[in-house]
């Protein structure tokens, strides 16, 4: 098979996950020999659905890989060109929240990168932040604001809102970057904001039982920065292949308020979706630059058709019944 990865070799880790699933799937296409890491591999809910993906037979090696153990993904990123570090934990409320979010997204991107600086054979670096690392600061987001790669969540700000996701991925960034600037390591982050889109693996994670939430209206957030899982794989692909990539991509195909993402619901199905569209705060929001992201080549898809194929997988799955 043809394609820019032919004789290439990656490694993407935490690689059951919701968008790690769609970035083999896609490098697999494209020719790449990828080498996933997965917590268990006696767990077929991690492996089976990406050892079933086009070309998995041949071109996938699975491996265990422990975040919080130095050395751990040594022998499996030795010999990479490039490495896709998407593994992090999504937990949003913990009695715990420095031991059990904040120290395993910090310690763990840096352990993934030390073994990355160890490799000679590896080109870049991909890694997944988010927007949790972008928007939470003092400067509130609200009509008339413009958020582009510049801004950074501000620990005080989290720590005061006990935004505890927002603040590990915040010190994972900080402490990524810092470790390639010293270490010498061509990095490239992306910051997704809420992923949205069809499941390839077969359990719901957190950011896919986030959907549910609010489809059942269960969740409020004063707004959503959404962005189809498809589009957040390919600036992945993108943000490693083109030379030019630099720095941080924010991928947020629109914001929506709480109310106009359930007016979008009610209209995609108005006769299975019953969450109030009242509440949540006026309709007036600010935006989020695609501009740097469209410089990588990312064509967004409408948030409509994305919300679409979100929910009929998730009927598909038995995840949502209507």
């Amino acid at each position: 098979m043809g394609g820019e990865g032919e004789g290439k070799v990656v490694c993407v880790t935490g690689a059951s996950g919701y968008v790690a699933s769609w970035l083999v799937k896609l490098l697999l296409e494209r020719g790449y020999t990828v080498r996933a890491t997965v917590r268990n591999l006696s767990d077929p809910g991690k492996t089976k659905h990406l050892e079933a993906l086009e070309g998995g037979k041949e071109r996938l090696e699975l491996f265990e890989g422990d975040l919080m153990e130095e050395g751990s993904f040594d022998s499996v990123i030795d010999g990479c060109d490039g490495v896709f570090h998407t593994a992090s934990p999504v937990i949003v409320a913990s009695a715990n929240p420095q031991e059990e979010i904040i120290e395993p997204a910090v310690k763990g991107s840096v352990n993934v990168l030390r073994s990355c600086s160890k490799a000679a054979s590896v080109r870049r670096v991909v890694l997944t932040s988010s927007t949790a690392a972008v928007m939470y600061n003092f400067n509130s987001f609200g009509p008339g604001v413009f958020v582009d790669e510049t801004w950074v969540s501000d620990h005080d700000f989290c720590q005061q809102n006990e935004l505890w996701y927002c603040l590990s991925k915040t010190l994972a960034e900080e402490a990524s970057w810092k470790f390639a600037q010293e270490n010498g390591i061509d990095l490239v982050v992306m910051n997704p904001g809420l992923v949205i889109g069809p499941l390839l693996q077969p359990t719901l994670n957190t950011t896919s039982q986030f959907q549910v939430d609010v489809i059942k209206g269960k969740s409020l957030l004063p707004h959503y920065q959404l962005v189809d899982v498809r589009d957040v794989a390919y600036a992945h692909v993108m943000g490693f292949e083109k030379h030019s990539a630099s720095g941080r991509y924010i991928l947020v195909a629109k914001s929506m308020t709480h109310r106009q993402l359930l007016h979008l619901l009610h209209k995609l199905y108005p006769t299975s979706i019953h969450a109030p569209t009242n509440g949540g705060g006026d309709d007036g929001i600010g935006e989020v630059s695609r501009k740097k992201a469209e410089s990588l080549g990312v064509s967004f898809m409408d948030v409509e058709v994305s919300l679409k194929d979100s929910i009929e997988s998730l009927k598909e799955k038995n995840f949502l019944n209507f």
